[in-house]
Order: C-alpha cells, then structure tokens, then sequence
C-alpha cells in the first residue's frame, strides 16, 4: 500500500474498459482485490473528485486518487462448532483428515462475516480450546496449510513449544508429505521431478505461476499410479511427494506441464468433462493429501498417517475410468 497519501493515477487510453478496482490491482502493486475494495467501501477512492463504486468502468483520461489506507478491523478466529475427522491427537499436536470445501483458515483480506465462518480453525479452537498462538489470533495452531478444495491430512499444534519445533521439521524439508492427484492427459515420463519457482500472477492475483523470473524454489516429485483412457477421455493418477510447500504448489507445477488437475478451473481444467451424450463434473480438485510423516515434536518418535481417497474421488475415478456406471 502506498505510504504517502494521496496517491494520484491517470488512465491511460489503453486501460480504458477495466473496472476501477482491476485497475487500482495493478497500480497498488502486492494489494489484494478484496483490499482494494476495501478502499472502494470507505470511500476512500475518487474519480475526477468522486465517490464510485468498485465495477465502474473507465473511460480513459480520469484522474483517479487513493486519499488513504483502509481501516482494517482486527480478524480472530471464531471457535464454532463444526465435526472433524480427529486422525491422531495428544498434548502437543492434532492430525486432521480436512475435507474439500473447507478453508484452514480465513484470509487476510476477510471480515468478520461468512467469510471468517466454517474454517478448520474455527472448529478446532472449539475442539480443543487453546492452541499454540504462534501464527497470531487468526491462524492459532497452523503449521502449514491446504488448498480450501484439497482434502487430506493437516497437522496442526497445539502449544508454542510444538509449533516452533513442527515448523522448524517443515523449514528443514524433514517432513514427508504425499499427494494423490488425477491430471488431464497422459503424463509421458512415468516419473519425474519438477523443479520451478513459483511466484503469484501479475494480472490473475488469485494464481501462481512458473512463468516468471525471481519466484520462490518449488520442488515436487511425481510418479504415475495408474494411465486411463475412457470414454471421456485420457487421464492420468499420480502420486506426488513434494519438498516444499508453495502456494499452489502442486497445481500449477502439473498445470505447467500441460495437465491440470482435474476439476482445477483455474488453472486450466474444464468445469464439465462431456463425452457424447454424457457429462460428468467433480465440483473440486481431485487433490488429496493422503500420506504424512513426521518426528514428534516432544519425543522425535517417527509419526506416519495415511487416509485413503474420499468418496467422492474414488466415485470419480470409478467413472472416467468406466468402473461406475453413467447415470
């Protein structure tokens, strides 16, 4: 956010037709839309010295100005109570099984409505009480996180002790974490590894991509469980085992390659798979996080977890690979 205020832009013929919050994104530079939006509600925005709403479309030629930062409420998590699948538990840490659909946490940019409701948070704060305040009031516990529509395993601590050293095992790479994910396509190579730098999209700021210089070292190994080829077309099962933990990390690493994951609109799969006269849609990423070990933080015993596919993928499965019947 800019520090001296007020910030003056000009529209450029070029970027006339963009929304006023799109054009603030890319003038504002590591500002999330949601924050600029933000902005836009308290009025602290003027075009040619007016209010105006975050969908206005611009003409060209405005003078837009920013007057000040946005007043941000302070966010905590909210305990609810919401069930959870309790893997493994004790007095310093919990393994959960997530389900998809599920946030781990509100995001920053969040307030205190339905978008700070229903997170694994939440729930566990209700479960468990207190957790390790390390990660601040918005994210007690969390040591590392999941995509809102990755299933799996999610350790998370339970005081401050457990989470230094957890956290400390992830920074070392000593963490073992393994994926199941289902791609478009044959992948060639029945094994490989990835080694791209991930940064966040300059245009699309909810995305990642490989395609820029200076981003973060991502690295991630995969090998191929099963190839299908049915009547809605050729799929790919892969196992992957990743060394860091990125945002994104294994989504658009397999994006990169030409095969995004399955139900992954944004980065690249299609929301319905039509074969004929049939369809069929998953409604999520077919990413699970089914494998996870670790020392534990206060004895260094070796953990190891495993959840198989939920339902719902292996439903999936069933069908592109002709296994189930087509309704």
């Amino acid at each position: 956010m800019p520090q001296k205020f007020p910030e003056t832009f000009s529209v450029a013929a070029e970027e006339a037709g963009l929304r006023l919050d799109q054009f603030l994104v890319s003038k504002l530079g590591d500002v999330s839309r949601a924050r600029v939006q933000q902005l836009i509600e308290q009025q602290l925005v003027q075009v040619d010295g007016n209010a105006a709403k975050a969908s206005l479309r611009l003409r060209g030629g405005e003078r837009i100005q920013v007057l000040g930062p946005a007043v941000v409420e302070p966010l905590r998590a909210i305990p609810e109570d919401i069930p959870v699948d309790i893997v493994f538990e004790d007095a310093d840490l919990a393994v959960i099984n997530k389900p998809a659909g599920m946030m781990v946490h509100a995001g920053a940019g969040a307030t205190e409505n339905a978008r700070n409701r229903g997170t694994l948070v939440n729930a566990l704060l209700h479960r468990f009480s207190a957790l390790s305040g390390v990660g601040g009031e918005l994210r007690p516990g969390i040591v590392h996180r999941l995509d809102r529509e990755t299933s799996g395993l999610i350790v998370v601590a339970k005081n401050d002790d457990a989470h230094r050293k957890l956290a400390a095992q992830f920074a070392k790479r000593l963490v073992k974490k393994t994926y199941v994910a289902l791609v478009h396509g044959w992948v060639k190579a029945d094994q490989g590894t990835i080694n791209k730098s991930i940064s966040r999209d300059s245009v699309r700021r909810v995305r990642m991509t490989t395609r820029r210089a200076g981003g973060r070292e991502a690295i991630s190994h995969y090998r191929v469980k099963k190839r299908t080829d049915g009547m809605f077309g050729k799929f790919t099962l892969l196992e992957v085992k990743i060394d860091t933990g990125r945002t994104h990390q294994i989504r658009v690493h397999l994006a990169s390659l030409g095969h995004p994951v399955v139900g992954d609109t944004v980065y690249g799969a299609p929301a319905q798979i039509k074969a004929g006269g049939a369809m069929t849609a998953l409604g999520r990423n077919f990413l699970h996080a089914g494998a996870l070990e670790l020392r534990h933080p206060r004895t260094g015993e070796v953990l190891s977890f495993a959840r198989d596919l939920p339902g719902q993928l292996e439903e999936f499965l069933g069908r592109v690979e002709g296994r189930e019947r087509i309704s």
